[in-house]
């Protein structure tokens, strides 16, 4: 586009979003956030972790990890009259010993509880991670000491239980007091002949995953009066504070202005909460050369769906629309906590989507910060809008490496692969197969999905340079399409589509709400990084 063209086009844009949003929004923030003035959530006390070569006294609860019959008779802590009458218990129930498979005892012993446990035959990190989340929700309930006999147990499994067990503990109820408000759960033991490199590994690695689990669920469970642009941009800060090797940026209002973000900002002014774009950038000692890898994540802080207002039933799950930014937050949080090796950035693009006043309609037209002009069919289809600015910012200011972006963008994609598989859509063969295999490695499934040609025919739009949206079709697909619109051809680039599986109801790994999918994920990703060469790719349009 013509320079003079495009500041014909980009000025009346971004003076237009600046009447909505800096005005009117930051005038009025101020109300609102003092009405909510002490909400605050209760604090959850986790359970202390440490490892050992010998078991402690009897006393609270016993967890046996068990493969098969055999092993059972492996378990020294046991007496023999308790080992036998756990034999009784597990033959009379006809225990299976399949994988995540759970028996739990009373009454044994000077054991609370005994919790058998099934390991199945699988012993990758995301078996294990998912026995140990199992007990640990099994156990939640418990406030007497936990342990674990994980003899017969290479350090690295050990390690992974001990993992799953911190993500069993997470509690969602952040404002239950009757629940939350009580004396803190005595410490978990892991019992193991290798005990000092087990402990290694969790301390190094396993316990900055939990951590950075906890927070990413947290903020994806606040309630959005609570959680909103600016104070996800403050729970940010507190939670990097003081890490090496992290450099933390804000884009206000005012900046996104003098950017031309017209996506971003236009999605922010019918609400009084303005927009961010959070950048987060970590390079850990000995990171290799190179661009950084770039985790962009949709921050929808709530949506409601704008003038295109969404029904009623289930919209309070909207409060859960940031979860791709709070996934690409958390992944970088836990491995920057774990001083990994690696450099990564993230990108949090944070709004509030409401049916104000000032609130863009269907058939406006918005500039990107490329000076790609949008036609608005749906004010619903908003988290592409606020991603394509920050795929523009990334591609101009870091030059990065890759871009994967994470977002819960379509309801579509759940019509497509249910809740089992998240969709992975990608114009980079190399890419897409590293993201699935870390995906595979934590149980975090992806299913690639097509970047059809036909989508751009599908979004074209005859006023504007490119739709938000197609009438119908392949609307996962078209959704990924268009953020790609907003990426350079030879930048490798992938979409997760994570709307079906980023939270939902209660299981036996986690409780209602958020899934946290997408931090162990990525992190795996990062970690396990291998240079893709730059070009077009081979994988769609």
């Amino acid at each position: 586009m013509p320079a003079a063209r495009l500041l014909a086009f980009v000025a009346p844009a971004v003076l237009a979003v600046s009447l909505g949003v800096s005005g009117p929004a930051e005038a009025q923030a101020h109300g609102p956030v003092a009405a909510y003035a002490g909400t605050t959530a209760i604090p959850s006390v986790r359970r202390a972790v440490s490892f050992m070569t010998t078991a402690p006294a009897p006393g609270g609860s016993l967890v046996l990890p068990l493969a098969g019959a055999a092993d059972l008779d492996a378990v020294g802590t046991l007496g023999t009259g308790e080992r036998a009458a756990v034999a009784r218990a597990l033959a009379a129930a006809r225990f299976s010993y399949a994988g995540g498979q759970t028996l739990s005892l009373r009454g044994i012993g000077e054991w609370d509880r005994i919790l058998v446990l099934g390991l199945g035959e699988r012993r990758d990190s995301a078996a294990l991670q998912r026995a140990g989340a199992i007990a640990g929700r099994a156990l939640i309930g418990e406030t007497g000491r936990v342990t674990v006999l994980a003899g017969g147990l290479p350090a690295v499994a050990v390690a992974e239980m001990a993992v799953g067990l911190g993500l069993g503990e997470y509690r969602s109820d952040l404002y239950n007091s009757a629940g939350r408000e009580r004396a803190a759960p005595q410490p978990t033991t892991l019992v193991s002949d290798v005990a000092v490199e087990a402990e290694g590994l969790y301390g190094r690695r396993g316990r900055a995953l939990v951590e950075a689990m906890a927070w990413t669920r947290d903020v994806s469970n606040e309630p959005a009066n609570i959680l909103y642009p600016e104070s996800f941009v403050a729970r940010a800060r507190t939670a990097f504070a003081g890490i090496p090797g992290v450099r933390i940026e804000v884009l206000d209002v005012p900046a996104m202005e003098r950017l031309g973000m017209g996506g971003i900002l236009g999605v922010g002014r019918g609400s009084v909460r303005p927009p961010r774009m959070l950048i987060i950038r970590y390079q850990g000692a000995g990171a290799p050369e190179g661009g950084p890898l770039v985790l962009a994540g949709k921050g929808i802080t709530f949506d409601t769906g704008g003038i295109s207002i969404k029904a009623g039933a289930g919209m309070g799950n909207m409060k859960m629309d940031m979860s791709g930014a709070a996934s690409v937050t958390g992944a970088v949080l836990a491995l920057a906590r774990s001083g990994a090796p690696v450099n990564v950035v993230a990108i949090a693009a944070l709004a509030e989507n409401m049916p104000g006043g000032n609130a863009i309609r269907p058939a406006d037209v918005l500039t990107a910060m490329n000076g790609k002009t949008i036609e608005i069919i749906s004010t619903d289809a908003e988290g592409r809008l606020v991603l394509a600015d920050a795929m523009v910012w990334a591609e101009t200011n870091l030059q990065p490496a890759a871009i994967v972006d994470v977002a819960t963008l379509t309801g579509s994609v759940g019509t497509a692969l249910g809740d089992d598989y998240a969709g992975l859509f990608s114009r980079h063969d190399d890419l897409a197969a590293q993201l699935g295999a870390a995906g595979e490695a934590t149980g975090e499934a992806l299913w690639r999905l097509p970047l059809h040609p036909s989508y751009a025919t599908d979004m074209a739009s005859t006023i504007a340079d490119i739709k938000n949206t197609s009438d119908g079709g392949a609307g996962a697909g078209t959704g990924a399409h268009f953020i790609g619109e907003f990426v350079s051809r030879d930048i490798p680039w992938a979409h997760l589509d994570i709307a079906n599986v980023a939270y939902g109801g209660a299981n036996d790994t986690k409780p209602a709400g958020s899934a946290g999918f997408a931090v162990r994920l990525l992190e795996r990703f990062v970690l396990d990084w291998r240079p893709v060469a730059r070009g077009p790719g081979n994988g769609g349009d």
